[in-house]
C-alpha cells in the first residue's frame, strides 16, 4: 500500500515511524510519505489560509496550495481546465487512488471502514486546519479522484493530523504481514468475525493478583467452555457499554416513555402491526388504523404512551389511561410484525401495568374476538374475560385483571 499524507505540520506525524506502522514501512509493506503543504505556496510567508468570504471567525485553508499538492501527488487522470467547467465528471468507483479528507463533518470512521480502506492500493490523506478547507478543494478533487471525507468522532480537533494517525494505525495493522498472529485480528473488539462485539476480558500471569483471581474456567483446558465463557463476556460487556453494537439477535429492547419525535415512526409501526388484525377480522375500520398522525400526536400529550426501541428502531408501543376513577385502561398494545413472538408484547404490558396510578383497582383492556394470539398473551398475564361488546367494526372481548390492594 502507498500512503501519502499532506499536512502543514509534518513533524506531527513522526510517530508513524514507530511500532507496527514503522515496521511495515521498513519491510516494504507500506510506502509512506509525509508532505508539507507549504512547499506548494509561493509567497514569502508561505501562506496556506485566508479569511472566509461572508465573514465569520477563524481562517480557511486556501485552495491553491491544495490544488498544486494534488497535481503533484495524484497520477495523471481526468483533469478539467478549471473548476466549474462543463466537462467535469465525478470519478468512477475504483478509479485510481482514494483521497481521504479528515473533517468532523465526514463519514464516521469504523472498523468495517478500516477493513475497506485496507483493500486500497493508494491512500492520499489531507489534514485540514483552522475552519477547514475551501469547499472547492473537495469539489474539484472529486472530478479527478475518489474522495471520502472521514471523521474519527463527534468532536473537534485542532487539525486532521491526530485523525490521520488514527486512520493509518487502524488500516495498516490489517494489511497482511503487519500483525504477527493474524488470528488476533479476529478476536478483538469490533472484528466482523466476532460479530462486531467488544472483546472479552483477558488475563495473564500471575493467577492471583492483589486479591483478584483469574476466572476458573480459563484454567479448565476445555476449549468449548472457554469459548462459551468468552462469548458470554463479550455479549455482556457490549450490552453494558455499547448496546447499539449488538447484532439484532442479541439486542434487548429498551422501553421508555414516548416523546413527540417518536410520533411519525410510531404511526407507521402501528399501522403495520394492526394490518394482520384487520385481515383476521375482515375489516380495516379498526381504530388503530383509522387514527391520523395529528390524533396520535395529541394522544402522546394526553395519555401515557410507552415505546420499545431495538437499537435505533421503534418496534412496539402501548398506552395507559385512567378511566372511571379506579380503572387503568391499557390500549394500543402493538409489536412490529417481524418482532412478534419474542416476548416484547409481554414486556410492554408489564411496563404499562407498573404505571397504574395510586388508587387504581383494576386493569382493563379490549381486543378483537378473533385475536387468538392476543387473548393467549392476556391470559398468561392474568387477565380474564368479563364480557363482550359490539363495536362498529367488530365485536371485542373485554378483559380485566385486579391490581394488588
Amino acid at each position: 500500500m502507498r500512503l501519502d499524507i499532506v499536512s502543514i505540520f509534518p513533524d506531527y506525524l513522526a510517530p508513524l515511524g514507530l511500532s507496527l506502522v514503522g515496521k511495515a514501512t521498513r519491510t516494504g509493506i507500506v510506502e509512506l510519505a509525509v508532505h508539507d503543504l507549504r512547499q506548494w505556496t509561493h509567497d514569502r510567508h508561505r501562506t496556506v489560509d485566508d479569511t472566509p468570504y461572508g465573514g465569520g471567525a477563524g481562517m480557511v485553508m486556501k485552495p491553491d496550495p491544495w490544488g498544486e499538492a494534488l497535481d503533484a501527488l495524484l497520477p495523471d487522470g481526468p483533469e478539467p481546465s478549471g473548476a466549474g467547467d462543463a466537462g467535469e465528471r465525478p470519478v468512477e468507483e475504483g478509479d485510481g487512488p482514494l483521497l481521504l479528507v479528515m473533517t468532523p463533518s465526514g463519514t464516521p470512521f469504523s472498523q468495517p471502514l478500516a477493513q475497506s480502506l485496507a483493500a486500497e492500493r493508494h491512500l492520499l490523506i489531507a489534514c485540514g486546519r483552522y475552519e477547514g478547507f475551501d469547499a472547492r478543494v473537495v469539489e474539484h478533487a472529486r472530478t479527478r479522484v475518489r474522495v471520502l471525507e472521514v471523521s474519527v468522532g463527534d468532536y473537534v480537533l485542532n487539525g486532521g493530523e491526530a485523525a490521520a494517525l488514527v486512520v493509518v494505525e487502524a488500516v495498516v495493522r490489517l494489511l497482511p504481514g503487519v500483525v504477527g498472529n493474524p488470528e488476533s485480528l479476529t478476536e478483538e473488539s469490533h472484528a466482523s468475525a466476532h460479530d462486531g462485539l467488544l472483546e472479552y476480558p483477558v488475563y495473564t500471569k500471575p493467577p492471583s493478583w492483589r486479591g483478584l483471581d483469574v476466572p476458573e474456567v480459563l484454567f479448565s483446558g476445555h476449549h468449548g467452555r472457554i469459548a462459551t465463557w468468552r462469548r458470554e463476556q463479550a455479549v455482556q460487556r457490549t450490552r453494558e457499554r455499547r448496546p447499539e453494537l449488538l447484532p439484532p439477535a442479541l439486542q434487548r429492547p429498551v422501553v421508555r416513555p414516548a416523546v413527540p419525535a417518536d410520533a411519525g415512526e410510531l404511526w407507521t409501526v402501528q399501522r403495520a402491526a394492526y394490518l394482520p388484525e384487520a385481515r383476521a377480522h375482515e375489516t380495516f375500520d379498526l381504530p388503530p388504523l383509522l387514527e391520523t398522525l395529528p390524533e396520535l400526536v395529541e394522544a402522546l400529550a394526553t395519555s401515557t404512551v410507552l415505546v420499545a426501541r431495538l437499537g435505533p428502531r421503534l418496534v412496539g408501543s402501548v398506552r395507559g389511561e385512567a378511566v372511571d376513577g379506579d380503572v387503568w385502561y391499557v390500549g394500543r398494545l402493538l409489536v412490529a410484525p417481524d418482532q412478534q413472538g419474542r416476548g416484547l408484547g409481554s414486556a410492554l404490558l408489564a411496563a404499562v401495568e407498573e404505571l397504574a396510578p395510586a388508587g387504581s383497582r383494576v386493569l382493563r383492556l379490549v381486543t378483537g374476538v378473533r385475536s387468538t394470539a392476543n387473548l393467549a398473551l392476556y391470559a398468561r398475564r392474568g387477565y380474564v374475560e368479563v364480557g363482550r361488546q359490539d363495536h362498529p367494526a367488530t365485536p371485542v372481548v373485554v378483559l380485566e385483571k385486579p391490581l394488588p390492594a
